[in-house]
């Protein structure tokens, strides 16, 4: 778009690209505009790789020289917020991050920040639940914002494929923030349903940037053999034969730690990375992967927004997500900055019991949490999880979600030695959580068809995205 991009804007993005003839693409300089000079609100809904963390590291860069405060960007793992920090230098943009993996960072971080010695600032959602930090830190952090970014913002909408209760939060920040404060909510794997939800929460005025979805990079396909054993047999035939290096998707972690191990016994160079992997072991997985050092990451949906190797070469799915949405967004890790890239599903028979048992514990029933509400109010003390789990026959993973609903509704909070609840009344809305029920199983229902398509699958997948 010659001669409708402004200098300064055009100037930084060549900075940040390193490239002298980079050029916006279409949608990124209007995005910029409206931040920037209309102080208003965006959602961009755009595939993955066109550039949307450009977007908001050249509207920091313009609106600190202008006398913004930081932005804050609120992002759900830590393999994205790497990857910004490195991005941010080539600005010169300050950057730095308060998540779990950093603690004994966080005192001097929030000192430079009081300072002014931080453009940007990402956050987990999980630190929005944290009371110390919503009492201290944030009043002041929403006082001074340039610009909040909301990364991932699908994980806000309970009819998201990955709807996060700590997302919730963010509905009371927006609330909070004064009316001038810009704000930038991305994401690449919206249906119209997601977009409408995210757009009304961001504001009337929100101005809504959504283009094609459409990869013509990826090669779709479905392999449907009839037993594990078979999958297994059929990928380490094939695994050589796949251009470069790729992800292997499972939809439990047992799953792919035993893949991992077998397919090394087969000698292929690959690697187990769930989120029962160290922080630490994670980052330098990640980094073997982008150096071409391994043939593949086995993983989890550990693996997934965030991280970024435009050349991957494919994905392989061992099962299937149980959602066309869920599917994209993990195929669309491939194939950004190559001419073609295999995407593989091998579904399971067993796929429609692990997505009930998923989608069954994703959400609280009346009973469960009526028996921790319970357990909470009689205990002397706040309990530990551990504790907790003993008193009410519930595992640890529905039960700390469970915990995560409850505590974002006021109900519970958590405090130095455990849970406790707040006394205040907590009601069940039954009616919403059987809407969210029936659409998970709308969504079940359309990735079966998918696995049975005789047409374009690409086709497929961004209609069920809703894509114009």
């Amino acid at each position: 778009m010659p001669g409708t991009q402004t200098t300064p804007a055009l100037d930084l993005l060549r900075r940040l690209t390193r490239r002298e003839d980079a050029e916006f693409r279409d949608g990124q300089l209007e995005a910029i505009e409206r931040l920037v000079e209309g102080r208003g609100r965006v959602l961009c809904v755009q595939r993955t790789g066109w550039g949307k963390s450009a977007v908001y590291f050249v509207a920091t860069a313009m609106l600190r020289e202008r006398g913004a405060g930081p932005t804050i960007l609120v992002s759900p793992l830590i393999a994205l917020m790497r990857n910004q920090l490195d991005a941010a230098e080539a600005l010169g943009i300050r950057a730095a991050t308060v998540n779990s993996s950093n603690r004994e960072d966080w005192e001097e971080t929030f000192a430079r920040i009081d300072r002014d010695e931080v453009d940007l600032l990402l956050l987990s959602p999980e630190r929005l639940a944290n009371q110390n930090f919503r009492a201290t830190v944030l009043p002041k952090l929403v006082e001074s914002t340039g610009l909040l970014v909301i990364d991932e913002a699908h994980c806000i909408s309970d009819w998201g494929h990955d709807f996060r209760p700590d997302y919730r939060r963010l509905r009371r920040l927006l609330a909070d923030l004064p009316s001038w404060t810009p704000v930038l909510a991305t994401t690449a794997t919206a249906n119209q349903r997601v977009t409408d939800d995210v757009a009304a929460q961001l504001g009337d005025d929100t101005l809504v940037l959504r283009t094609s979805l459409d990869r013509a990079s990826l090669r779709l396909s479905v392999v449907d053999l009839p037993d594990d054993g078979q999958r297994l047999a059929w990928l380490a035939q094939t695994l050589d034969e796949l251009p470069g290096s790729g992800i292997i998707y499972c939809l439990t972690v047992d799953q792919a730690t035993t893949t991992a191990e077998w397919l090394r016994s087969r000698g292929h160079d690959v690697a187990a990375y769930t989120g029962a992997v160290e922080p630490d072991e994670r980052l330098r997985l990640e980094s073997a992967l982008r150096a071409n050092e391994l043939k593949a990451l086995v993983a989890t949906s550990a693996l997934g927004m965030g991280f970024d190797k435009p050349d991957l070469g494919f994905v392989v799915h061992l099962g299937a997500p149980s959602s066309p949405v869920a599917y994209y967004q993990q195929v669309g890790r491939a194939g950004r900055a190559t001419e073609r890239a295999d995407v593989l599903l091998l579904p399971g028979v067993e796929d429609r019991d692990i997505w009930h048992w998923f989608a069954t514990n994703a959400m609280p029933t009346q009973a469960r949490a009526d028996a921790v509400l319970a357990a909470l109010a009689d205990a002397d003390r706040p309990l530990s999880v551990a504790a907790l789990e003993a008193r009410v026959d519930l595992r640890r993973g529905p039960l700390e979600l469970l915990l995560k609903v409850l505590a974002v509704d006021g109900a519970v909070e958590y405090v130095p030695g455990g849970w406790l609840a707040t006394g205040q009344p907590w009601v069940y809305d039954a009616e919403r959580y059987q809407r969210i029920a029936e659409a998970r199983v709308a969504e079940q229902d359309a990735m079966l068809a998918y696995e049975q398509l005789a047409n374009c699958r690409m086709a497929f997948l961004t209609e069920q995205l809703d894509d114009p």
